[in-house]
């Protein structure tokens, strides 16, 4: 009679059988960490708190007493925001100067779902004061001169609503990104040709499709101007854009958001996007405020952004300084209404616009 097994005979797996099996357990792991990763990434996520309103005017600058018992409202303070509708101030840091090379100002109505966007020239004209009383008339300049703090500030007064955050990306946190999403293609608009020896700075593109890297992304939004004109220094530099820095600005825009747009096709990718982020970005958004943002951000459709700069004039020359650019109000005001911009519920009026003026500006048609 045979023997009586008392145990099950261990089956034994092939080499490659043994290799399916470790990377299903691993798949399942990585799989889990990444559900519990998310899930706790969503219970993280918070509204955040928007950016309060000015302060009304004391009492007594009314005339009235101070033993008042009704505190006096002004129009500001009442003023309603939209539910759960952020306002943004996007910037980029000048290599060479350490002037903020690009302003974006946006709002994010995430009930509805929607973007606006709209580029401030580097050079819009303001009447600037640093804390050792140097004056300057750029808009550029005020980062450097007295922080991320007064740049909001100089912001609301243009916009004429306050700014909630502010995200300020340096070059090194721009190329990391693009080449983190694996590059883009991308329509570049114009012919490029600029040398700085002194800066090793070299750009050179035609116009077209083309694919970049994060270092290609970069050159492509620094391009102001190129220096394959005829003569020699200074006279062979020009303008590589028809309308100047108007259509840098543009082309920043749209890069951004083809990047952006990259980014969030790639969900698994957060965690490298996030270290990116906590590297090479100043900034005042908490984790929470990021959290919710992200995850609003995954289900965003980017055909419902809206995008522009606000016009002006840009060879306006004031006390002395050649080439600013002077904004009109009116059209200001008219893109903050009409695009999006606007976080109330009401219109923003000419009276909360404070856009320096210096009565030289070319008129428009």
């Amino acid at each position: 009679m045979a023997k009586r097994l008392t145990k099950r005979e261990k089956v034994r797996l092939s080499p490659g059988q043994q290799v399916l099996r470790v990377l299903f357990i691993i798949l399942v792991i990585l799989s889990s960490l990444v559900v519990v990763g998310y899930t706790a990434f969503r219970l993280m996520a918070q509204p955040p708190k928007i950016a309060l309103e000015e302060t009304p005017p004391p009492a007594e600058s009314a005339g009235l007493s101070t033993d008042s018992p009704e505190p006096v409202q002004s129009e500001t303070s009442s003023r309603q925001r939209k539910e759960y509708t952020y306002t943004f101030l996007l910037c980029a840091s000048d290599q060479a100067s350490g002037n903020v090379d690009t302003m974006i100002v946006a709002t994010y109505d995430t009930v509805n779902q929607t973007i606006a966007m709209a580029s401030i020239p580097r050079d819009t004209l303001i009447e600037g004061v640093s804390g050792k009383g140097k004056h300057f008339y750029k808009l550029c300049s005020m980062y450097p001169y007295n922080g991320i703090d007064a740049l909001k500030e100089e912001v609301r007064k243009i916009v004429g609503f306050p700014i909630d955050f502010y995200v300020k990306v340096n070059t090194k946190g721009f190329v990391k990104l693009v080449d983190a999403v694996g590059g883009v293609n991308f329509n570049v608009p114009v012919h490029m040709a600029y040398d700085d020896p002194a800066q090793n700075l070299h750009i050179h593109f035609e116009p077209g499709m083309q694919y970049l890297t994060g270092t290609d992304a970069l050159k492509v939004v620094r391009c102001r101007k190129n220096s394959d004109g005829k003569g020699v220094y200074p006279h062979n530099i020009y303008d590589a854009y028809p309308d100047a820095d108007i259509g840098r600005t543009k082309t920043q825009r749209e890069l951004i958001m083809a990047v952006l747009k990259k980014a969030i096709s790639q969900p698994l990718n957060l965690p490298t996007y996030y270290d990116i982020f906590m590297e090479n970005v100043e900034t005042d958004l908490k984790v929470t405020d990021l959290a919710y943002f992200a995850d609003k951000g995954l289900s965003f459709d980017f055909d419902n952004v809206t995008a522009t700069s606000l016009p002006g004039d840009g060879t306006v020359k004031y006390k002395g300084v050649d080439w600013c650019y002077e904004l009109y109000p009116d059209k200001v005001l008219d893109i903050v209404n009409t695009s999006g911009l606007n976080p109330y519920t009401t219109d923003i009026t000419a009276d909360m616009l404070n856009i320096t003026q210096s009565g030289t500006a070319k008129r428009y048609d």
